[in-house]
């Protein structure tokens, strides 16, 4: 103990720049020869480091610090216990102290305490002072940039002390409780709100260098942050999340949300790929939590949560894979429903009502294009389900309102269906149509059973002709087994069908069975499909499309014959126009029967079929006048055709009076004509030189212009 006190006091009365290394090395011996004096050692350096913290003598702090931190690193016994209790209470009087300098140099000494590795676990020990301490100089508000930014710095790393500490520690479940990471993440997000370019790429990002992390608050803090989660298990998972959803809605970060999605990026790319869908669903229950939040707070919880999706994808996302998309469509059924009500009541307080849609309508999309994302990455087996859980979910039924029908909700008939009517929105098709991208089913029935092919189908008679693109463009997804149908687009006439190198296999058993139970109603569905008025060139492309995969995927020798009978009657429909279609529609009809005749005849190769077909359409072009001008032909013979039996079916089925009166008519009427005709044969007819006429014994010349002249008397002259 003497020689204790004489390193202690000797250290600066002599004049050295620090310990005396001589002084220091003979009681580094002596601790380590008498581990049982380390606890009296400790206890004595730590009463005088108290009196000199109040004293405010620096100097001997610093000595008196440096000399622990040496005889810390060089003992490592079991009696080092006792004396590690009088380090981590003279570290907390250099913690509590207003200066600067002191809390820095606390700071790091219990890093160099955190790095060690004791040999047996401390069930006593806690760390509560220390996270409090250190999250309060994460926070500093120091006048002088410079401390602040050095103070900050530090506070950080003890934090990333106690964790390290606690993580190898046997009683490391104390960290994750949830009053320390209520402190540790808030202020690790505190000090990585402060980089100034928010990283916004997709991969994970590079690891920062040492400099930054010793200069730069923001980066140490996101590299401790990563730390923190990467040592998380499946029991404090939740723990180490749900702080930083307090602090994002505490700071009003999810409206803009560049910072939340910088944030959740880190946590996925950080924890362990099997936790990923925890992450997932504490995001799902946040959002529902903000259910009448704003529409932009709702649309930026919704985009990170898209984020999260696209990191977890093709990983674990966990068995409650419903309970995403049920919750996903519960908050679009919302927004649906919260647009309608805003719509009926008008501009709400100063905020215009397009304003309020449009955040509805940001709120949606962002919806949409997270479930078509998630549901895009899940296994083929889930994605039928997944199609048919949506379709039943929110079915949609022709109206002709533009609003959600509220009354319906919840019915039994309608399942709380939505209707949509002439919307724009189309949520079920389009979130088919996304989560069907990429599907490559075995069997058509795999993939459209008959539970999903009913509700798939039923928007494609609406009267919303985007909304029938994205039905026909969904059935594509699932029909196009082979990806033809890029090599099918546009309608045209291919001179050789053979250079698209249409991929192809033999039809199943299942398929044909498909084909006979379901077939009429694909027929129906694209029959009616090509007479609606307010189709559009995409629209007879799509159409053309499905006729072509019918014919690759499904098509026998029954089903060709179906195939062609169906463009058959189009082509009869667009001449006869019983409709009343405009020239457009009827082109547009005529156009697609075209191109598919060609594109059936060179697949079924029936050489008679072909020449046909090729004499028929003899130009690879297929033009608006050229189409116009064979509706015309076909037009006029058709009336002519329809005369006549008008005609032949009159004298059939009319009363003889009936007949004989009408005979009688235009019979009288004849003879009237021929009448006049013979009379101008016996008398002359007026002409330009005049005519002679007597008159009281004198001759008179009478002349008549021709401009005067009617007929008869014109064509006789």
């Amino acid at each position: 103990m003497a020689l204790t006190i004489e390193k202690y006091e000797l250290g600066w009365q002599e004049g050295s720049d620090g310990l005396v290394k001589a002084d220091m090395e003979k009681l580094t011996f002596y601790a380590v020869s008498a581990p049982e004096k380390l606890d009296r050692i400790g206890a004595y350096l730590a009463e005088r480091l108290s009196r000199d913290v109040v004293r405010h003598r620096s100097g001997y702090v610093l000595i008196a610090m440096e000399a622990l931190d040496q005889l810390l690193m060089a003992c490592h016994s079991q009696s080092i216990k006792p004396f590690v209790e009088s380090f981590l209470h003279m570290v907390a009087k250099l913690l509590e102290s207003g200066e600067p300098k002191l809390q820095v140099l606390g700071t790091n000494s219990f890093v160099k305490f955190a790095n060690i590795e004791e040999d047996t676990p401390s069930y006593h020990r806690r760390y509560d002072f220390f996270v409090s301490r250190f999250s309060t100089m994460c926070h500093s508000c120091h006048n002088d940039p410079e401390i602040r930014t050095e103070i900050r710095i530090a506070g950080i790393r003890g934090i990333q002390g106690v964790v390290r500490k606690t993580v190898n520690d046997e009683l490391r479940a104390t960290i994750w409780e949830p009053q320390h990471m209520d402190k540790i993440v808030p202020s690790l997000l505190f000090n990585m709100q402060k980089i100034e370019e928010v990283d916004s790429r997709l991969g994970p990002p590079s690891s920062p260098s040492v400099a930054d992390k010793e200069e730069n608050p923001a980066v140490l803090a996101e590299s401790c942050f990563r730390e923190l989660l990467g040592r998380a298990t499946f029991g404090n998972m939740n723990n180490a999340v749900r702080p930083v959803f307090a602090h994002l809605d505490h700071h009003k970060l999810w409206d803009p949300n560049e910072f939340a999605v910088h944030c959740f990026k880190i946590i996925m790319y950080s924890i362990q790929a099997q936790y990923s869908h925890h992450v997932i669903q504490e995001i799902l229950g946040h959002l529902d939590s903000c259910k009448k939040d704003s529409p932009r707070v709702r649309a930026g919880i919704i985009q990170v949560l898209l984020e999260a999706v696209a990191i977890a994808a093709k990983g674990s996302i966990g068995p409650t894979v419903l309970e995403v998309f049920n919750t996903l469509l519960k908050h679009l059924r919302l927004s649906v429903e919260l647009e309608a009500s805003d719509s009926q009541q008008g501009s709400v307080g100063s905020i215009p009502l397009s304003s309020k849609d449009n955040d509805e309508k940001i709120v949606q999309n962002a919806i949409i294009q997270t479930i078509g994302f998630f549901g895009s990455n899940l296994p083929d087996y889930q994605r039928s389900e997944i199609m048919m859980f949506i379709m039943g979910k929110v079915p949609v039924f022709g109206t002709s309102t533009h609003t959600l029908d509220i009354s319906q909700l919840g019915s039994k008939s309608n399942q709380g269906s939505l209707t949509c009517g002439k919307s724009k929105d189309h949520p079920p098709p389009s979130r088919s149509s996304k989560v069907t991208s990429g599907y490559k089913a075995k069997t058509i029935v795999t993939a459209l059973p008959g539970s999903f092919l009913d509700p798939l189908l039923s928007p494609s008679l609406m009267e919303d002709y985007e909304l029938r693109q994205l039905v026909l463009e969904v059935m594509h997804n699932l029909m196009d087994r082979h990806d033809n149908r890029a090599k099918l687009r546009g309608i045209r006439i291919i001179p050789d069908v053979a250079d698209l190198k249409i991929k192809r296999e033999k039809i199943c058993r299942q398929d044909t069975s498909f084909m006979k139970k379901n077939g009429q109603q694909l027929y129906r569905y694209i029959y009616l499909g090509c007479k609606e008025e307010d189709n559009v060139q995409k629209n007879y492309e799509l159409l053309y499309t499905s006729l072509a995969l019918i014919t690759i995927e499904l098509a026998n020798e029954e089903v060709v014959i179906d195939l062609i009978r169906l463009a058959i009657a189009l082509q009869d429909s667009a001449i006869i126009n019983e409709d009343n279609l405009p020239m457009f529609h009827r082109c547009g009809i005529m156009a697609l029967v075209a191109a598919y005749l060609n594109f059936v005849s060179q697949m079924i190769a029936v050489p008679a079929f072909c020449q046909h077909v090729s004499k028929v359409s003899n130009t690879e072009e297929i033009t608006f006048e050229a189409l116009k001008k064979a509706i015309d032909t076909n037009g006029m013979e058709e009336q002519e055709k329809e005369k006549r039996r008008l005609v032949i079916e009159k004298f059939q089925k009319a009363p003889f009076e009936e007949i004989a009166a009408q005979c009688e008519s235009k019979a009288n009427l004849l003879h009237d004509r021929l009448a006049q005709i013979l009379e101008l044969t016996i008398r002359p007819p007026p002409s330009p030189s005049g005519t002679l006429t007597i008159t009281s014994g004198h001759a008179q010349y009478q002349s008549v212009p021709v401009y005067e002249m009617k007929f008869p008397d014109l064509c006789v002259y």
